[in-house]
């Protein structure tokens, strides 16, 4: 197929061989062994919103048993906020909510926005978010700042416009993006667009440019965000002592100099176990519980309890205005109540991580293993610049194959998220076609992680299925390296 002058022709290239690598990957996966009756039941991942992991037995079982009596909603509330203040201290606070970009919501319009009262004209305001992965989340809730990333998120999503996520804007509320000192962000993908590529990330230097920005918009500077996550391919994998990602740690410390809130955008992540907001310094961290910690699908906010007022009082939960402790009312965003079922999963879900975070961890120790050994049947070639990393936050390996570029060489073809939403990212639509339900896999990062068919009712890993799902990756990920004009020897041995 020979050499790509230009990352451009090899894309073009990638598009018009898009059926007969479908083809080579329907034939892989017969090769390998994959039965007929597993395929698309099973995946690299339990942690995507389009399809949730079964629940573990003791899940269900909780919600089956609590939904059979009459339980005031507030007491479960109450039951959280225990669970929660038993690990954090009495400082924490939470309130559960139906997603976690509910809570993203509600924590950017309660801690971020200008007041709505008063007389005369709204202020603006302004929120500082490093240019990092899934900015279509914790970064979509301003108008983009500097103007030149006002369309970034123009093709994420099924909807556009006032519906879709310009319509997540908040009043006259803006996100300045600061990129990060260390990344590169060069254009890849079919649908080519600009990918953050963030295992290089200084912590150091980039909290000094976060510092200096934040100081040229320190009059309209109501917060700050970043994600929540632990690994290198998230630009997280340099630690501070107390092993908590460096560049959360000084992000915290940032706002805390300007007296406003951080808000940790952690989908991904588990209480207790992961990315502890103490360390971090965060006032706010929004998790998704239906990911890794295997709640039924619903999201919850852990944050300081000054700051968990107003947001508790947004979701109705803070008290009655006569005076009570807790209530279950009605306010601005009671349309994000998560409901009875998903409150006894997520006290169910929380009290494991408290008292056997093991039921999670070993099933990623294991699957850490699998990666491994079978990543060894790529090309040393290929196999020498990619980096696997363990993630006890998501419960998930990471496979970051940035490396794979180095010395200006063409290396694995990098996806960019526009590729997902537009169907043309071949590591996720090959996976399908092998039978295997995919996980993120762009900007040249893959997470894999327990759940969608590969764990029994009680979370233990099913290594078969595990296995199985792992090196239906890697031989696409070579069918894919040899159309890409790499090596001929990148064929998977």
């Amino acid at each position: 197929m020979g050499e790509f002058r230009y990352r451009f022709q090899l894309y073009k290239a990638l598009q018009a061989s898009i059926p007969a690598i479908y083809a080579e990957a329907r034939k892989a996966a017969d090769e390998i062994g994959i039965p007929p009756e597993w395929r698309g039941k099973f995946g690299l991942t339990g942690a995507i919103s389009g399809t949730p992991a079964p629940l573990r037995r003791d899940i269900l079982a909780a919600s089956e048993a609590g939904a059979a009596e009459v339980i005031p909603l507030a007491t479960l509330v109450e039951q959280i906020r225990e669970i929660v203040k038993d690990v954090y201290g009495d400082e924490w606070d939470v309130c559960p909510v139906n997603t976690a970009e509910a809570g993203l919501w509600v924590a950017f319009d309660t801690l971020c926005t200008p007041p709505a009262l008063g007389r005369g004209d709204n202020y603006r305001a302004r929120y500082i978010a490093p240019l990092e992965k899934h900015m279509h989340h914790q970064a979509s809730y301003g108008r983009p700042f500097p103007a030149k990333y006002k369309d970034f998120l123009a093709d994420r999503g099924t909807t556009a416009g006032e519906m879709g996520f310009y319509g997540k804007r908040q009043n006259n509320l803006d996100t300045v993006i600061v990129p990060l000192e260390g990344a590169q962000y060069p254009n890849h993908g079919i649908k080519y667009w600009p990918v953050p590529l963030l295992t290089g990330v200084d912590p150091e230097a980039s909290a000094r440019r976060i510092a200096r920005v934040a100081a040229q918009h320190a009059e309209l500077l109501t917060g700050f965000t970043s994600l929540g996550y632990d690994t290198p391919g998230y630009g997280y994998g340099v630690k501070a002592e107390d092993g908590a990602p460096l560049l959360q740690k000084r992000i915290g410390e940032i706002a805390r100099d300007y007296n406003v809130p951080y808000i940790v955008d952690n989908a991904w992540g588990l209480p207790f176990v992961g990315t502890d907001p103490r360390k971090i310094g965060c006032d706010v961290m929004v998790y998704s519980m239906d990911k890794a910690t295997g709640a039924a699908t619903s999201g919850l906010l852990i944050g300081r309890e000054d700051v968990m007022v107003t947001i508790r009082r947004a979701l109705g939960m803070h008290g009655d205005r006569y005076g009570t402790l807790a209530s279950y009312g009605k306010a601005a965003y009671v349309t994000q109540d998560p409901g009875k079922e998903a409150l006894l999963t997520q006290i169910q879900a929380l009290k494991v991580l408290r008292d056997r975070p093991e039921v999670i961890t070993d099933p990623v120790d294991r699957l850490y293993e699998i990666v491994v050994e079978e990543l060894e049947g790529l090309p040393t070639a290929i196999r020498s610049g990619i980096l696997v990393s363990k993630s006890y936050n998501s419960g998930a390996v990471e496979v970051n194959y940035e490396g794979t570029w180095k010395d200006g060489r063409i290396g694995l073809p990098i996806f960019s998220i526009e590729d997902m939403y537009a169907g043309t990212n071949i590591f996720q639509s090959g996976l399908a076609q092998m039978g295997i339900i995919p996980t993120i896999a762009y900007d040249a990062n893959i997470f894999i992680s327990p759940g969608l068919g590969t764990t029994d009712p009680d979370g233990a890993l099913r290594e078969d299925k595990a296995r199985l799902a792992v090196r239906g990756l890697v031989a696409l990920m070579g069918i894919v390296a040899r159309y890409a004009g790499l090596a001929a020897e990148a064929a998977v041995s």
